[in-house]
């Protein structure tokens, strides 16, 4: 079995990105199940084809998107991705589109396919903060949530897909109030996550 993973490189001027951090630190196999770890732009589109290119390429049984979403104080697993792009900023090629569906062919919404009640459930137990959102926003975070999950329903049935987000770790919070979770936890959070996924 095995499971791709992605975490985003940094945006909006910072100069790393949870995400990614977390994903790399993540073991090799967890449970029996080979990880491959993959960095994604954060560029409409092209964060997309990088994951279709690795799915083609390594054959996953799972894939599993991690972004960062600054503010929030727990690890997130999301429950939709909506056909919409909606960017409050531009995204890391200077892409800001306004209301403009990520599919126009593709239907309203997707819902994970991951069971993401019950990795909210095994992440707490990691003694990590986790609840369950309904909202992925509609930056690139959504963009990939949407998008995987609109792939395999159309090439790759029998892959399923999810998406998870994950607060600031405290170097990012030197100079701005907001929430931040230790790096070692989301580590912990994710890898309690995918064990539940598999």
């Amino acid at each position: 079995m095995k499971i791709l993973i992605t975490g985003f490189e940094p945006f909006d001027k910072e100069t790393v990105n949870p995400s990614w951090e977390a994903v790399k630190r993540l073991p090799d196999v967890i449970g029996g199940c080979e990880v491959i770890k993959l960095r994604i732009p954060v560029v409409r589109f092209e964060a997309l084809d990088a994951i279709a290119e690795k799915i083609r390429e390594s054959h996953p049984d799972i894939v599993l998107s991690v972004g960062q979403a600054g503010g929030r104080t727990a690890v997130t697993p999301e429950r939709i991705g909506i056909n919409c792009d909606d960017y409050r900023i531009p995204d890391n090629a200077g892409n800001q589109p306004a209301n403009e569906k990520i599919d126009p062919e593709g239907p309203d919404g997707w819902f994970s396919s991951l069971p993401v009640t019950d990795m909210c459930e095994a992440i707490r137990r990691a003694g990590v903060p986790s609840s369950l959102s309904n909202s992925a926003g509609t930056f690139v975070c959504n963009h990939v949530l949407y998008g995987v999950r609109n792939l395999c329903e159309k090439e790759f049935p029998e892959i399923r897909s999810g998406f998870i987000h994950v607060p600031y770790i405290p170097e990012q919070c030197l100079d701005k109030n907001a929430p931040s979770l230790a790096l070692d936890d989301i580590v912990r959070a994710l890898q309690a996550a995918v064990e539940v996924c598999i």
